[in-house]
C-alpha cells in the first residue's frame, strides 16, 4: 500500500479555499481515478511547533493506492485536469510525495 501526499505550503500570503478543495476538488479526483483510489484523508494545518507559529502546510491531502503503478495509471491520464483546477482553490501549488505505508 502506498500513500500519495499532496502538501500545500503555508505562508502569510497563501490563499486556500478549504470548502472548494474538500467539496469539489477531492471528489473530482475520486470520481476520475475510480476504484484505484482506496481512501482520502485531509489534514488542515493549525499551528507549527512553537507557540504562535503558523503550520508549515495549510493543507495536506493523503490518497492511498495499492501501488505506485496503480496510482500512475489511474491518476496520470487526468493530471492536466487536476492541475488546471488548482486555480479554483489556491494560489500555491502542492508538493507531491509518494510514500510506502508501514504499519507498526
Amino acid at each position: 500500500m502506498i500513500k500519495v501526499s499532496v502538501m500545500y505550503p503555508n505562508s502569510k500570503d497563501v490563499q486556500f479555499d478549504t470548502e472548494y478543495y474538500k467539496n469539489k476538488h477531492l471528489p473530482l479526483i475520486s470520481k476520475l481515478v475510480g476504484s484505484a483510489l482506496k481512501s482520502i484523508t485531509l489534514d488542515l494545518g493549525l499551528a507549527g511547533r512553537n507557540p504562535g507559529e503558523m503550520a508549515p502546510y495549510v493543507a495536506i491531502a493523503h490518497l492511498t493506492f495499492d501501488s505506485v503503478k496503480s496510482f500512475q495509471e489511474s491518476f496520470g491520464p487526468h493530471g492536466e485536469i487536476f492541475a488546471a483546477d488548482v486555480e479554483n482553490y489556491s494560489n500555491v501549488k502542492g508538493i507531491l510525495q509518494i510514500s510506502e505505508i508501514i504499519n507498526l
